[in-house]
């Protein structure tokens, strides 16, 4: 956890919202959605490269009109995402889920809902085929959270 101030400790929900808030502000320096789009191809630009032994179709994310590959991996009680796609824009919208969502506990990621779509205005900009992968990225960051909670349950009750 990082501190805020003085005596603050940031909780990860926090951390969350801070990272989509960073995101939201971002995109503020822009007023056209030309510069926008490039300012989200340029974010998954900078993405850690995603091995080429990773994209296999059990890696493979279903509801997405590009191919997109996501794995998962527990470290500790975090979990880090790594994804990328063969298209420019999404590889670029999951490069922003990811800066979220990666490296947070599973109950943070449940309990702090992708806000920063909304607020960047995301789902009126992009084509519905696109809108609805962006969803499905979400719904597997979400499922993996859940698999991951019910895992450690199941472990300590060993």
């Amino acid at each position: 956890m990082t501190s805020s101030g003085p005596g603050e400790e940031l909780t990860a929900s926090q951390e969350i919202l801070d990272a989509q808030k960073e995101l939201s502000e971002m995109f503020d320096l822009f007023d056209d959605w030309t510069d926008k789009y490039q300012c989200i191809i340029d974010f998954g630009r900078q993405a850690d490269p995603f091995p080429e032994d990773w994209k296999t179709e059990a890696n493979r994310l279903d509801g997405c009109q590009s191919q997109v590959w996501m794995v998962t991996t527990r470290r500790d009680d975090l979990l880090e995402y790594s994804a990328t796609s063969d298209s420019a824009i999404v590889a670029g919208l999951i490069a922003m889920l990811l800066s979220v969502y990666s490296n947070r506990k599973p109950s943070d990621i449940l309990a702090t809902p992708p806000e920063f779509i909304k607020d960047l205005d995301l789902s009126d900009h992009l084509s519905p085929t696109r809108s609805n992968g962006l969803h499905a990225m979400i719904q597997r960051i979400r499922h993996f959270a859940v698999e991951a909670m019910i895992n450690k349950s199941a472990a300590e009750e060993k």
